[in-house]
């Protein structure tokens, strides 16, 4: 088996890449056919956990470059058996084509800590050698592992999805390309090029992508895509038959302005575009510091009925809040520094002080105990906004597993959540525990969920209603029983979503090109 490999591509980051390929995964499963995604590199702090390469394939010829031993043993290989990880857009991909997660559907995944630089995860495990690396120098020693990914999925499947990344015609990084055209050619893709005709320019967007690629590249495109378009499309002529005649290659789909898919956003917060469906019931405000990750989990918030989510970045905008939730970060004391900065300090505690609910996930939680402990440089030491009694101390080796666990006995607007099973994952640098000297005052922290959920006790300053709530499990948000319990209600399942996009591409693309694009 050789899958026929169908890649898309754009013309600029957030032109819809990651959705339309979300989209054709779901298609083609539906069609019958064995498929997976791949994406060679992605940069989001968006990540999953998945199951990691098998001890025989990633050791057989030693351990890989610039791997750390595990915590508890010299053995590296004893680290693959707690996960791996991969960006959020393919592990999604990747349900939406009915296959198993896995890390060579996304072999590099960067993962910034500041403007130049990027924890760099191969294979879903950290490679401090790599992270170190300068950028252009990364392709000549990640592209062998990438190939080897991309073909071992091509030997599995029937049809193999790939996208690619920001735009394929960046002339500067052409020469050290490892995620676009070097993937087409390597897979002689059937190309689509997509673009943001809301932002304007669509079409000088297209002929300028396609006039600054080699000539042996311009043939690998076979279609061109206008995304989030509004209004009548007949309007848009002759233009789509002039780019034809200019480089030969047909508009192939108009697709409308379509908000409200369900898919979560990999590399932004909605804002404005964020409303609640019905009658405002609970307004839950969500702190964007600049390192947030794992925004995704918090998608079916926003198709919870009557709730409204507000990405909150001053405090101003947690004003009326009902919740306030420190979300993940990638750089957990610089975010804190930010959120200081901000004022937001205050809001968190002034509204936990006067009942209100606060949760802090993962980074979150960390920022909400009394101190962030760095004996290892790899994020800074800090001092927590005060609102559990705990302490985070950073350490080498990073956790990355699946969890599933049963919440015990929570007080305050959290009770509803007692008893209840609960699954997500963790990724997350350090351990957090009982601060010692405020645990001797009688100042305690009431493990709720074992290893990964606490609240204060009553005899805790900002917590005595047992309105605060810290968690290290990603996806809460993401399971229906949470969901049911603290809202009488649930979102649609992601299967939901993955049909809905297929429905939508196949009614908007142009009869028989999506079935013509995987023909042998």
């Amino acid at each position: 088996m050789t899958a026929v490999c169908v890649m898309v591509l754009g013309t600029t980051s957030g032109a819809g890449k990651s959705w339309v390929t979300t989209a054709l995964c779901r298609y083609y499963a539906r069609q019958g056919l064995k498929v997976a995604p791949f994406k060679a590199q992605n940069m989001s702090n968006n990540a999953r956990v998945v199951k990691g390469p098998t001890v025989e394939d990633r050791f057989a010829a030693g351990p890989p470059q610039g791997e750390t031993a595990p915590q508890g043993g010299s053995d590296p290989r004893q680290r693959w058996s707690v996960g791996a990880e991969i960006g959020s857009a393919q592990y999604f991909q990747s349900l939406a084509a009915n296959a198993e997660p896995d890390v060579r559907m996304n072999p590099l995944l960067l993962k910034p800590e500041a403007d130049t630089r990027s924890q760099v995860v191969l294979l879903g495990q950290v490679n401090l050698t790599l992270s170190d690396m300068p950028w252009r120098g990364r392709s000549l020693h990640v592209w062998p592992e990438i190939a080897a990914a991309l073909d071992a999925l091509r030997a599995e499947n029937d049809v193999v999805v790939i996208e690619g990344a920001g735009s394929p015609a960046e002339i500067n990084l052409h020469g050290s390309d490892i995620v676009n055209m070097r993937v087409a050619r390597h897979a002689q893709a059937r190309c689509l090029l997509v673009t943001d005709i809301d932002r304007g320019g669509a079409f000088a967007h297209l002929y300028g992508t396609w006039a600054l690629l080699p000539a042996d590249e311009q043939t690998l495109i076979r279609g061109f895509v206008l995304n989030k378009f509004r209004g009548d499309a007949s309007l848009l002529a002759p233009a789509p038959q002039m780019l034809q005649d200019l480089t030969g290659i047909p508009t192939v789909a108009t697709l409308p302005m379509w908000w409200q898919h369900g898919l979560p956003e990999e590399d932004g917060v909605f804002d404005d575009k964020t409303r609640a469906s019905g009658a405002v019931q609970k307004t839950i405000a969500v702190i964007a510091y600049p390192r947030i990750s794992n925004l995704d989990e918090f998608q079916p918030l926003k198709n919870v009925p009557g709730v409204r989510l507000v990405w909150a970045r001053t405090p101003a905008e947690c004003v009326g809040a009902d919740w306030i939730v420190l979300p993940g970060s990638k750089a957990t004391a610089a975010d804190l520094e930010w959120l200081r900065a901000q004022g937001l300090d205050r809001a968190v505690t002034d509204h936990a002080a006067a009942g209100g609910a606060v949760m802090g996930v993962c980074g979150g939680l960390q920022m909400l105990g009394e101190a962030l402990i760095d004996p290892h440089q790899i994020d800074g030491n800090a001092p927590g906004l005060g609102l559990l009694p705990l302490v985070t101390q950073f350490e080498l080796q990073k956790t990355v597993r699946h969890a599933q666990s049963r919440f015990g006995t929570l007080s305050g607007p959290w009770a509803a959540l007692s008893g209840v099973e609960v699954t997500g994952y963790e990724i997350h640098h350090g351990h957090t525990s009982q601060h010692p000297a405020m645990a001797a005052g009688g100042q305690l922290a009431v493990e709720v969920l074992p290893g990964l959920a606490w609240q204060a006790d009553n005899g805790c300053e900002g917590g005595n209603k047992g309105n605060v709530l810290g968690v290290y499990l990603h996806g809460l948000f993401e399971d229906p029983r949470v969901l049911q319990a603290l809202f009488g209600a649930t979102a649609p399942n992601m299967d939901h979503v993955f049909d809905g996009l297929a429905d939508f591409i196949e009614t908007h693309f142009d009869a028989g090109v999506l079935d013509q694009l995987v023909k042998p």
